[in-house]
């Protein structure tokens, strides 16, 4: 642990700056998140400067921007493996450090984890306090202020500070603003405002109405009416890069014992000249020159299947003015960014907001549009019941356009894109299809264009596996048997379907399987499956997606009311575990699901049943 308590100012700046190039350097070799983790270098400081991150707990909305945390924290050696497979996480993980309170990796859990520690510590009558970061753009989203309307009734002892890199919350409004502030925040304000209520309970009530007013009237000079409409005392602006301030800030709100929110102004990439300001290229980078920015690895090679998503439901909109669409704080990780461009009018960011993505289009779709709702696999988990209640339940036709299913790599447990299969299968009236190259992505989303149910579409982060083909069109709940082949039978649903190829080649010549594209893992093609269970005995599934409630399952509940099955159905889908971050190769060896590996298991199964 680097003590820095006893450090003087000067000596915490130029820590700061021997951390940020800590960050730096690391960062340009693994890739991570880079611009909004070199903003709260300062903040972090002042944290472990005013509290002590061995008893009170330190909580990091989404934590990608904790990398100052670590660093702090015995993690400056290890800092070199960042994001790496079996090196520390790019997130805050309490089995990497007992300094990481909770593990994290998706937005606007923060407010809610600090109200139930805090109940905790009331419970077991502690001197600990929990103290929370968390940027504007997760105050979008509406868990925040479920959190906040409790918290501010509770009034448990919370230091929240609300890291505003964008100036999304509140613009400063001058000097005056944060004298008036900060003065809001010590004995002389807080000792007038308990006098002033005590004074309301006790005077008649014209005299009781402009004591009130007065009061009220001292509190709207500055910028956090809404929090102390909720109950939460207010300090803000502040400069988040001052060191000095956030100290001297952070112990006034810690001396107060009730809810705070200590509002800080800060920049995004601060000491990094190239990547300072609101730029979204900074936020989450893979390794580059630090002299030029530029990416080690240069473009070329497939096209993700993303890029291919984005042209075509560009080529679709431009054709068809009923098709609309969404995303949550993704335009660019979901290739809406440029359809959110060419028309603003008919395509939405909404924010860090998937439940409110997910409603909002059911009318659109009950007006007579096409929505598609882009929304990562691993956050689409958010908006679950949105999903259910909202769009199946009316049996609406929204297209969810799932980006990222399947293994992420170094973003890992919070991310891996696992489970969509196995949450989204049981919902009726509710199709699932899954495009295994650029072709058949295509032909997908014309078919689901036309489509007027609920839609789910899956696809992985970068390139399909299997090179690109022609394929049929899709029909609904039809399959595509790409070759006949011998004894067994290899099924693929989506991207599996590229690594059952890749598996059949690393085979050679001692099995040449017959080779099976889903396509729709709801509802099945009942009728080519008996077909194809009256000549191939042994099945072997392969899609990216968890083995419980995956496309196993779906199979094996099918053939349990058939006469005529297969003797035996092999999962290759991910076991029931969370998943650990690194290269995605790395990672897939890791869970032996490389086509070498498979082909070995085939093998091995074949050989036992013989």
């Amino acid at each position: 642990m680097i003590e820095i308590k006893d450090k003087t100012p000067r000596e915490l700046e130029a820590l700061a700056a021997k951390i940020r190039r800590r960050i730096l350097e690391v960062v340009s070799r693994n890739g991570g998140h880079l611009s909004s983790t070199l903003g709260a270098v300062d903040l972090i400081i002042g944290m472990h400067y005013v509290f002590d991150v061995s008893k009170d707990p330190f909580i990091f909305d989404v934590s990608h921007q904790a990398y100052a945390h670590k660093l702090l924290t015995d993690r400056w050696e290890a800092f070199e493996t960042l994001r790496q497979f079996g090196g520390i996480s790019g997130y805050t993980n309490p089995e990497e450090s007992p300094y990481d309170y909770y593990k994290a990796g998706h937005s606007s859990t923060s407010i809610s984890l600090a109200v139930g520690a805090a109940k905790a510590i009331r419970l077991k009558r502690e001197d600990r306090i929990p103290v929370v970061m968390i940027g504007d753009g997760s105050m979008s989203a509406g868990m925040v202020y479920e959190a906040l309307n409790e918290l501010g009734d509770r009034k448990y002892p919370v230091v929240i500070i609300l890291n505003d890199n964008e100036m999304s919350i509140a613009k400063p409004i001058g000097a005056l603003s944060r004298y008036l502030s900060k003065g809001m925040a010590g004995p002389f304000y807080q000792k007038f405002k308990k006098k002033t209520e005590s004074l309301l309970e006790m005077l008649p009530e014209s005299a009781s109405y402009m004591a009130k007013k007065f009061e009220e009237s001292f509190r709207l000079i500055t910028p956090g009416v809404l929090f102390e409409e909720l109950g939460i005392e207010y300090i803000g602006p502040i400069n988040g890069h001052d060191i000095s301030s956030i100290i001297e800030t952070l112990q006034i709100a810690k001396s107060m014992g009730k809810p705070v929110i200590v509002h800080a102004q800060t920049t995004k990439g601060k000491g990094y000249e190239l990547a300072e300001g609101p730029l979204e290229h900074w936020h989450g980078v893979g390794p580059f020159d630090i002299e030029t920015g530029e990416p080690l690895k240069k473009g070329g090679g497939p096209k993700s299947a993303t890029k291919i998503f984005s042209e075509t439901l560009m080529e679709l909109a431009e054709r068809d003015s009923r098709i609309v669409g969404v995303t949550a704080a993704m335009s660019g990780g979901t290739g809406l960014g440029p359809l959110i461009e060419k028309y603003p009018e008919r395509f939405w960011d909404v924010a860090i907001a998937e439940q409110h993505a997910v409603t909002s289009m059911g009318p659109l779709a009950k007006e007579g549009f096409k929505p598609f709702c882009a929304i990562y696999s691993t956050f689409l988990q958010r908006g679950y019941d949105q999903v259910i209640h909202d769009i199946a339940l009316m049996d609406l036709g929204v297209t969810f356009a799932i980006d990222r299913a399947g293994i992420v790599g170094e973003d890992g447990e919070t991310h891996q894109g696992a489970f969509d299969i196995s949450y989204l299968r049981p919902i009726p009236n509710l199709t699932l299809v899954a495009p295994y190259n650029e072709t058949s992505l295509r032909k997908a989303l014309r078919f689901a264009a036309d489509y007027s149910r609920p839609l789910a579409l899956r696809y992985p982060r970068g390139a399909f596996m299997a090179p690109d083909s022609e394929v049929p069109d899709y029909e609904l709940g039809r399959a595509h048997l790409l070759r006949e082949g011998k004894e067994i039978l290899f099924v693929g649903y989506g991207n599996g379907v590229g690594r059952a190829l890749l598996t059949a080649e690393a085979l050679g010549v001692a099995y040449r399987p017959a080779l099976l594209d889903l396509r729709f893992v709801k509802p099945l093609d009942e009728a080519l499956l008996r077909e194809l269970a009256d000549r191939y005995n042994t099945w072997f599934v392969f899609s990216d997606g968890a083995r419980m409630g995956g496309v196993a399952s779906a199979l094996e509940e099918f053939f349990a009311n058939e006469e005529k099955r297969p003797e035996r159905i092999v999962s290759f889908e991910y076991d029931d575990t969370f998943i650990p971050h690194g290269k995605t190769e790395v990672v897939e060896e890791h869970l032996g699901l490389r086509p070498r590996q498979l082909a070995e298991r085939v093998l091995a199964i074949m050989k036992e049943s013989r």
